[in-house]
Order: structure tokens, then sequence, then C-alpha cells
């Protein structure tokens, strides 16, 4: 099932994307590798890959932490929905 990320698991990512680009272009630097396209790709699919790694390990704290989150149920036909949202009386 698919959830939505938490505030923190955004703002962790997104700060670990950038620390991480920082790194390996230094890193690339000092090894002499020319700048180019396929640098800046490289960049950025391994930023992208260590960002959505700190990401899935905060939300993985997170849950170890408060618990796992409750799953929505959701009705199966109309005339449930409608008893849920107070339209049709029982």
């Amino acid at each position: 099932m698919l959830e939505l990320p938490s505030m923190w698991n955004l703002l962790i990512s997104t700060i670990v994307f950038f620390i991480a680009a920082w790194y390996i272009r230094r890193y690339l630097n000092e090894q002499g590798v020319p700048k180019g396209m396929t640098r800046g790709l490289l960049v950025f699919v391994v930023a992208s890959l260590v960002s959505w790694g700190a990401g899935d390990a905060v939300d993985w704290a997170q849950e170890k932490i408060q618990g796992p989150r409750p799953v929505a149920q959701t009705p199966n036909d109309l005339t449930q929905l409608l008893k849920e949202v107070g339209q049709v009386k029982p």
C-alpha cells in the first residue's frame, strides 16, 4: 500500500540529497572526472538513491518509535459510503 511520506521524511531526505550531491561532486573532482552531462546524471542518481535511503530510514525509525500507522478502511458500495457520511439513515 502506498503511504504518504511524513514531514520528517521530506525534510531529512531533501537535506541529505544536497549534502550527498556536494560530496559526490567533490569526490569526482578529486578523481579528475571531467564535467559533463554523464557526470551530472551520475551525481543526481547517486544522490537520489542516498536521499531515498535516508527517507526510508526516517520512516522506519518513526514507525519503531510511534508504532504502525492505522490503515483507512474504504466502504465497499455507495450505500455504505452514504451511511458513513450521514446522507442515508439506516
